[in-house]
């Protein structure tokens, strides 16, 4: 014990010291290799050593510019732009007799994947391809900055052995995934460094604000982004890197402060299926390189504990599905310039050193096993194409009979991973849903992609191991909520032309200029921004509660948008016109309405077409709140639908008045930073006719605070049997709720139930918020079916507690409503699926009421 209490005061007194030393080149670099002086050094260009600042991304961009014009062995090119219009380069790295033939040298690669061609290739004469990715996540700066060391060395190394590895390999380097993060968390770090670095973790340099640098500017995590595609930081990385098809693709990330340093291969259990089992044993000898580099540094690490491979959404897994090997780097990060950790003081030099270290043993492993890699990747193909003649499946069919953008989007999606989209040939059924050439997409099972058409079309409720580093499904066509179906065999008659460009679904006003009204149905994905249009020219509309048809036929269901033409500012010309406008841009049928004297259900002038108002919605942001949630429902209104909420941070509630705005949104997240005054204002707003929508853990907030009648389910009875201590890990990571897909049953008459024309309604769940239904029989419009789970894992008990549990439930506080959500509708801006729920919330919430409008009506006689 005196020992021990020793070491903590030895700790102690090397933690107090006000200087860490400054790393110069040679700390990093081989001691054995010789660098060309004719090359500048990051220090040269930067005006400072490598890791003694954060490194800003035009920092990083100038260093690279200037390799790219010094050095012959190195192109540059931009592959895309962030949102924040910050440029992503990727830099190709190679000998220059590779350069001179580097479009052959790719289209030769390539023919690797192409089982009818790559049996021909030598693999001996080719050289390997290895991707380099550093830092993901902004405020995981160790990658970026040893990106600088990586790129100079390649540049500047001189000698046998580095002609050599380049003539033997294009290494493509992609020096910042994440730009607009990166420069977020270094401008944060920068600012709050003193003269003399200030190790104590309680140091404001460790205390991000919030959202912190990890995520993009939109706050997602572009490490989830490799499938859904939803950025363009993603979009532009996943075109070079088909454009190459890399054999290796490194990933560079940091944790915990008091860690070391990891490297792939992950859990072997948690593997995903379609991952072949040589890639595992080539991961592994690719670690024997990484772990004899960092003993010769003195580095500690480890390997196969904590992380997996199953979500092929990440970007050290994507690889493994594409006949690549992905690798995972880990580094305990500073957070800073230097941190006290259970191992001391961990410097940024120090993190830097070992991401550099690891690259190194990269470019090493992958020379040395070139031809391993190579044979790897033409087998992959081979083997997938023979698994895809004996699939079960022939293809699989997707569409939407009501609302052609859903599926355009996810042909969208399915293009740019490179796997071939056919429309059907003509109109064929299965499963008593009809399939068109107009609405419906196919996908053939036998073709090179097979394994990533499994990965995104499966679904899987059995699993190795019930632990899961990140979801456990992801199925795109239920993400879509789109009517899909595995076809076991495909007609010749039922394949149309191959789909080689998608244009968004075209939208029309049919019937010409009207005197009378217009309606357009709420079916499509984009109605929300066609009437926000409308509202931002401040045009009147109305929605119809309940159906109706015209005299040619047509019916009209609940949550049809009305817009008469007498009383607009417009004149009848000014408002065809823009609808017209508004109808191309967004997909969207609009009808001429001649009279209102409909034939069948209500007619234009009923009281059950409701007034709506322009939302003006507040998103309150800061404290505790989930950072991602958050910036997905803003990525969504902003973004995608053109509106303009007002980011509104905690304090700002406790003090500032909310009377102008008509919705609220509270992400999931830890809202303990409100004040008591806070609280009687939101509730006091609400009575007002404010409409909250509250998702996850802000909804279980609400309800623990008594603003709106909503009750959560107690947690499932703990198990008292007495079990190993080392067991304890597992056994309560597996009531962990990942990320799985669920049914729900939808009310399709509630205003939230507007737009959609199916009950069942699959929901991603990431949580265990287990909400009880409403004992208003009218306020629960979606409730989890008796056999919910669709696809991923969920554990016996939590199934139990979610079963027939309310998804969403509607409180009545005075004149405005509480709109209670368990899941997050908005998952990851691909759950494109579910976002009409969230839609419906903010532009009907208005609308919802304990009977119906008729009643309300009725009550007036």
């Amino acid at each position: 014990m005196k020992k021990l209490y020793a070491f903590a005061v030895a700790a102690l007194a090397l933690f107090s010291q006000p200087v860490v030393a400054q790393a110069d080149l040679g700390y990093y670099l081989p001691k054995e290799v010789t660098y060309n002086p004719d090359i500048p050094t990051p220090k040269a260009i930067l005006g400072y050593e490598v890791g003694e600042w954060h490194a800003s991304h035009d920092q990083l961009v100038m260093f690279m510019r200037q390799m790219d014009q010094v050095s012959d062995r190195i192109t540059m090119e931009e592959y895309g732009r962030t949102h924040e219009n910050r440029p992503l380069y990727l830099l190709t790295i190679t000998s220059p007799e590779n350069h001179k033939n580097i479009q052959s040298i790719k289209e030769q690669h390539k023919k690797l994947t192409d089982p009818s061609t790559s049996g021909n290739l030598d693999v001996k004469k080719m050289p390997a391809v290895l991707w380099m990715g550093y830092s993901v996540h902004g405020n995981e700066p160790s990658g970026s900055n040893a990106s600088l060391l990586a790129v100079y060395h390649l540049a500047a190394a001189q000698g046998p052995e580095i002609e050599k590895l380049l003539s033997e390999t294009v290494i493509l380097v992609d020096p910042s995934i994440n730009p607009d993060g990166m420069n977020r968390f270094a401008s944060w770090v920068n600012t709050h460094r003193g003269k003399n670095l200030v190790t104590d973790p309680n140091s404001e340099e460790f205390s991000e604000a919030w959202p912190r640098g990890r995520t993009n500017h939109y706050w997602f995590d572009l490490n989830r982004d490799w499938l859904p595609l939803q950025h363009p930081e993603s979009k532009g990385r996943l075109a070079k890197f088909h454009e190459w098809k890399p054999n290796v693709l490194t990933d560079h990330h940091e944790m915990g402060t008091n860690a070391t340093f990891f490297f792939q291969p992950g859990i072997p259990s948690r593997n995903h299926p379609l991952t072949p089992a040589n890639n595992f044993k080539l991961t592994q000898k690719i670690g024997g390189f990484h772990a004899k580099a960092l003993d010769k540094i003195g580095s500690f690490y480890y390997t196969e504990e904590s992380y997996d491979d199953f979500y092929y959404g990440k970007g050290s897994t994507y690889p493994d599905v594409n006949g690549a090997v992905g690798i995972l780097f880990e580094q305990a990060s500073s957070r800073g310039h230097a941190q006290e950790s259970t191992n001391g003081v961990l410097s940024f030099p120090f993190t830097i050193r070992n991401q550099f270290t690891t690259t190194l043993s990269t470019l090493e492993a992958v020379q040395n096993m070139r031809e391993e890699l190579l044979a790897h990747q033409r087998d992959f193909y081979k083997e997938a194409a023979q698994v895809a003649r004996k699939a079960p499946y022939a293809a699989y069919v997707f569409g939407s009979e009501k609302d052609k953008t859903r599926a355009y989007h996810l042909a969208e999606i399915i293009k740019q991973h490179q796997i071939e989209v056919y429309r059907p040939k003509e109109s064929f059924k299965v499963d008593n849903v009809t399939y068109t050439p107009e609405n419906a997409y196919i996908v053939p099972t036998n073709q090179p992609q097979y394994k990533l058409i499994e990965a995104m079309f499966e679904r899987r409720t059995k699993f190795q191991d019930s632990l899961f580093y990140d979801i456990s499904a992801w199925t795109f066509p239920l993400a879509f909520n789109l009517e899909h179906a595995n076809m076991k065999s495909l007609k010749s008659s039922q394949l149309g032309e191959r789909v080689t460009e998608l244009a968004m679904p075209k939208g029309e006003v049919i019937g010409g200029k009207s005197d009378y009204a217009y309606v357009f149905e709420w079916y499509g994905y984009y109605a929300p921004r066609a009437l926000n249009t409308l509202f931002q020219n401040s045009v009147q509309a109305r929605v119809a509660t309940d159906k109706f048809s015209t005299g040619d036929g047509r019916e009209f269901d609940y949550g049809t948008i009305m817009i008469p033409v007498n009383g607009q500012q417009q004149n009848p010309e000014q408002l065809h016109q823009l609808l017209t406008k508004v109808a191309a841009e967004n997909g969207l049928t609009i009808y001429n309405m001649s009279t209102g004297f409909n034939p069948k259900g209500i007619k234009l002038g009923s009281p059950m077409f409701l007034p709506l108002n322009q939302p003006k919605i507040a998103m309150l942001i800061g404290g505790g709140v989930n950072s991602n949630d958050m910036g997905e429902a803003w990525h969504l209104l902003d973004h995608r639908f053109n509106m303009t909420p007002t980011m509104m941070s905690l304090e700002t509630l406790n003090r500032s008045g909310i009377s102008k705005y008509n919705v609220l949104v509270m992400a999931d997240g830890n809202y303990g930073d409100i004040s008591e005054a806070g609280k009687n204002k939101l509730r006091s707003w609400v009575q007002n006719g404010g409409t909250l929508v509250a998702l996850g853990g802000a909804a279980k907030w609400l309800a623990d605070n008594k603003i709106g009648n909503m009750a959560f389910k107690d947690g499932a009875k703990n198990d008292t049997t007495r079990l190993p201590y080392a067991t304890m890990s597992n056994k309560n990571g597996a009531q962990v709720i990942g990320g799985a897909i669920f049914e729900a049953n939808l009310d399709l008459t509630h205003p939230l139930g507007y737009g959609y024309y199916n009950s069942k309604l699959p929901v991603f769940r990431d949580n265990t918020y287990f909400m009880e239904p409403s004992k208003s029989p009218f306020a629960n419009p979606l409730v989890y079916t008796s056999k919910p789970l669709l696809s991923g894992y969920i554990s016996k008990p939590n199934l139990k507690q979610l079963q027939n549990s309310a998804a969403i439930t509607v409180s009545s506080l005075g004149s405005g409503k509480v709109i209670a959500m368990t899941d997050n509708p908005n998952f990851r801006a691909f759950w494109y699926g579910t976002n009409k729920l969230f839609l419906n919330s903010i532009f009907f919430g208005q609308l919802i009421n304990g009977g119906s409008a008729r009643a309300a009506e009725d009550a007036h006689e």
